[in-house]
């Protein structure tokens, strides 16, 4: 049974439900963040992936190196049914119980990063925005906090037989979601829409 960190969606929102990925002069990102920390909690996945009354957080993390992102296939083996074959430019995931003792955000990202890819040498967290989709089933009940990632050496998936994932241009990446948007994350393909702002 596995437990995740949620927020209720007018806890976090009040009335507004932004779309897309939102860039932090655009939406109150500290705020936000502060609200996510102080009235969060956790409850069985189960229940909230079925309950589009709560958000559950997600660490997402673009990993940056001069032009390029570093992509992700998710094969069919583990994870998320609903994500299986399609490419993420997000490393992430759910924030677990084990997450909790200090700043959850910070301790679910850092987990998810060292679970899903090895980075050599050091890297800064740098918060790139928000994410947030209700058009489709997984994006209703998620809430994606964006992080850029710059490693100073190179990057290998870690769980070889769940992920691939190759360095893409900036360029090659924006001409494959115009020609194939739909074999993308829905957050991904979001997230290139504006990549040319955070690539640089």
């Amino acid at each position: 049974m596995e437990f995740v960190y949620v927020i209720k969606r007018f806890d976090l929102f009040d009335l507004a439900f932004p779309h897309g990925f939102r860039r932090p002069w655009e939406v109150p990102l500290d705020d936000w963040i502060d609200r996510i920390r102080s009235r969060g909690f956790f409850v069985e996945r189960r229940h909230a992936e079925s309950d589009s009354t709560m958000k559950q957080i997600i660490p997402y993390c673009v990993l940056m190196r001069d032009d390029s992102i570093f992509v992700l296939r998710r094969k069919e083996r583990g994870g998320e049914s609903r994500l299986f074959n399609l490419h993420s430019i997000g490393v992430g995931g759910h924030i677990n119980p084990v997450d909790g003792a200090r700043d959850p955000l910070l301790a679910g990202l850092e987990r998810e990063l060292e679970e899903e890819v090895e980075i050599d040498g050091n890297f800064l967290a740098d918060p790139l925005g928000v994410i947030n989709d209700e058009s489709q089933a997984v994006g209703s009940v998620h809430f994606g906090m964006v992080y850029g990632i710059k490693p100073e050496g190179d990057v290998r998936v870690r769980e070889v037989d769940q992920l691939e994932g190759e360095w893409v241009s900036t360029e090659q990446l924006v001409r494959r979601v115009r020609a194939e948007r739909e074999s993308f994350e829905s957050w991904s393909a979001l997230i290139i829409d504006r990549i040319r702002e955070i690539v640089q």
